[in-house]
């Protein structure tokens, strides 16, 4: 019997739209939308893997900047800043962000290329690009897998006649993603599915708090209407338009079978209150090489959502009814989807970030008796997510 590990988190991809009016300068693999009807960025990475287009538009008249980040913050971002005058031309600075102050002017080398730009109807877009390891030490190099982007904007033009070309402070209208910009994989079309059947988890309206930061967990029975066993190959975020800024991302939990709740009083509210309650719930997604076993057969009978809201407006009565969607293929695949899940508890007994150092090291061992239960071929593992947020990394040791 082969085994399937899996372990997954399931971001937000926001990426539905674009607002931005302005027809791009070229045409490019990947697009995303950064903040609805303000930011959108289309770029291509070329076939050497040596250098990357990027396009940014920016609801604004005014300077216009896209940062690579080291951890998802300004401290130590390589940014490039540009803007268009009125006169049509198109300008562009290599900065570099020591803190979370005014970022300075590159002195080492220039390695934001501006290629095109204009305005149009009040946007403004303008197209440049760079290599992926500049080998300057004020860049940050774009590197396989996630990269943190950060961009930013204001209202006027840079005053060139103050020195260093001044710009002016961007206050909250600012931002942050993290995207794989070297391997994104665009999302196939939606006729695909269009035909199949579904079932949905969805937030009901919730009314998400004025804090700049809510996790909160909604349960869910599993699909009972299937009298066979059944494979989910595809899943789909739904967020509405309105709250694409509002959403930061969601986990799917699985509950451990021995799990009883009731049915008719399924446990939903903030996270940290019922950590008690959902404490037998697991992470668990699934990827399309296989199928997800759902119906009469499956022993699993609750899931988990945890909404990551980032409200830093703190804008009140907001509601939100993003939901998951799950497509059930017309055939069962060759392979169920196992999980597995290891690591430490973000507490002070597993987790805890000494005061006052730079860089420390956590050590996590898998005992023998998490994994008695494996065949001795082995297993497979057909992805796997290490989850230490922005500023942890992540090495895996396998012992035989």
């Amino acid at each position: 019997m082969m085994f399937l590990l899996f372990i997954l988190l399931v971001g937000i991809e926001q990426c539905l739209s674009i607002s931005s009016p302005v027809h791009p300068f070229a045409t490019y693999k990947h697009s995303v939308e950064l903040q609805v009807n303000v930011a959108d960025l289309w770029w291509t990475v070329n076939d050497a893997e040596t250098e990357v287009v990027l396009e940014l538009h920016i609801n604004t008249t005014g300077w216009i900047a896209l940062g690579i980040s080291p951890a998802g913050g300004m401290t130590g971002a390589d940014i490039a800043v540009g803007w268009v005058d009125q006169t049509g031309n198109v300008y562009m600075q290599d900065r570099h962000a020591l803190t979370t102050a005014k970022p300075i002017l590159d002195n080492t080398t220039t390695d934001w290329f501006v290629l095109n730009g204009r305005e149009q109807d009040g946007w403004t877009a303008i197209q440049f690009k760079r290599l992926l390891d500049t080998c300057d030490p004020m860049d940050v190099r774009i590197k396989s897998g996630t990269n943190n982007l950060i961009f930013a904007y204001g209202l006027t033009d840079p005053d060139l006649d103050q020195p260093n070309g001044d710009i002016s402070y961007h206050e909250n209208r600012r931002g942050s993603r993290i995207l794989p910009l070297r391997s994104y994989a665009n999302p196939p079309v939606e006729a695909k599915f269009a035909e199949l059947e579904y079932f949905d988890f969805r937030m009901n309206n919730y009314l998400v708090p004025s804090n700049d930061t809510t996790y909160y967990c909604k349960m869910f029975k599993a699909p009972t209407n299937y009298a066979v066993k059944r494979h989910v190959i595809a899943h789909k975020i739904l967020i509405e338009p309105s709250n694409r800024d509002l959403v930061h991302h969601l986990l799917l939990h699985e509950c451990s079978p021995m799990a009883k709740f009731d049915d008719k009083n399924l446990p939903d509210g903030l996270c940290n209150d019922l950590a008690e309650m959902l404490a037998m719930c697991m992470i668990v997604e699934f990827p399309e090489v296989a199928g997800y076993p759902v119906g009469a057969e499956s022993n699993i009978k609750y899931y988990v959502i945890q909404m990551h809201y980032d409200n830093p407006h703190r804008i009140a009565n907001r509601r939100d009814s993003t939901s998951l969607r799950f497509y059930l293929g017309k055939e069962l695949r060759q392979y169920d989807i196992g999980y597995f899940t290891f690591g430490l508890v973000a507490d002070p007994t597993g987790i805890a970030i000494p005061p006052r150092v730079n860089e420390f090291v956590i050590d996590s061992y898998c005992p023998a008796i998490a994994t008695k239960n494996f065949p001795e071929s082995g297993i497979t593992v057909i992805s796997a997510f290490p989850h230490t947020h922005l500023q942890g990394k992540f090495n895996l040791h396998v012992q035989k």
